[in-house]
């Protein structure tokens, strides 16, 4: 299983969110300097989180970006979910339909528990869980995920 860069990038946004809590909206611009990301890519992930519920924008000379809900209520399967879509790892896992193979495959089942493992780690890891983790590390500037 291999995240791509909107997973990345999008959860790194959504800590910086977090770990700026309860100061207002954070401009995107600011986000997207502390993380080093373009600012054009950020808005394009946060138009996708902000649809999804997991962000608002706050509009005006004061506006930009906060979560909709608390750090506590939003894990990274929920992240995932919006960026990455929730596909399983191989295409029979959610339909046998789709491989002839698929009624003496012996590796289907090992596949299908491979991808639960992994949803089940990101579903029981919340952004406050990040939160805590970084700020128990020496707080650098930008948060490596």
């Amino acid at each position: 299983m291999k995240l791509s860069t909107k997973m990345r990038y999008g959860t790194r946004a959504l800590l910086d969110l977090a770990l700026q809590g309860g100061s207002g909206p954070i401009s995107l611009k600011d986000v997207a300097n502390r993380q080093a990301v373009s600012l054009k890519y950020l808005e394009r992930l946060l138009d996708s989180l902000q649809s999804a519920g997991l962000v608002r924008a706050v509009r005006g000379s004061h506006g930009g970006y906060q979560l909709s809900k608390p750090p506590k209520e939003v894990n990274l399967r929920q992240i995932y979910e919006v960026l990455e879509g929730p596909e399983a790892l191989v295409d029979c896992t959610i339909d046998p339909r789709t491989c002839p193979r698929c009624d003496t495959c012996v590796t289907q089942h090992v596949w299908a528990q491979m991808y639960q493992a992994c949803m089940d780690i990101l579903a029981s890891t919340s952004l406050d869980d990040l939160v805590q983790r970084a700020r128990e590390q020496v707080q650098p500037e930008v948060y490596d995920i």
